[in-house]
């Protein structure tokens, strides 16, 4: 989500990047997601915060209003491939790696994230 987008669906809030997260949605901050893992039952590590990043930046990137569940998950397998792909980002995010991961990052989870082959909230 762009600079502007973020500003018109959040007017007021603080729009200025966070040095380690600079496409992090306008009203979330780290301590945020450490408040939101811990929703989840989740401990974040360094590996974590890669999986929040990235899942920001997707968001940042997109020109589309409506996140691509399938993009998304195929993204997110190529980005972590090293690591072992989407198992190992299961590993992370055992309630799904898209659904329980925009939680954390402060993203709206796209349509189909109950789906549970691609990692249900539920």
């Amino acid at each position: 989500m762009n600079h502007a987008t973020q500003e018109y669906i959040r007017p007021g809030h603080e729009t200025a990047p966070i040095p380690d997260f600079p496409h992090a949605p306008s009203d979330w901050t780290q301590s945020i997601g450490v408040e939101l893992a811990a929703i989840e039952n989740l401990t974040l590590t360094d590996d974590h915060w890669q999986v929040v990043r990235a899942l920001q930046d997707f968001y940042a990137h997109q020109e589309e209003p409506v996140i691509n569940m399938r993009e998304l998950h195929d993204a997110l397998d190529e980005e972590f491939h090293q690591q072992g792909g989407i198992r190992y980002l299961y590993i992370l995010f055992p309630k799904g790696p898209v659904a329980q991961g925009c939680v954390v990052a402060g993203l709206t989870p796209p349509a189909g994230t109950q789906d549970q082959g691609f990692g249900s909230a539920m």
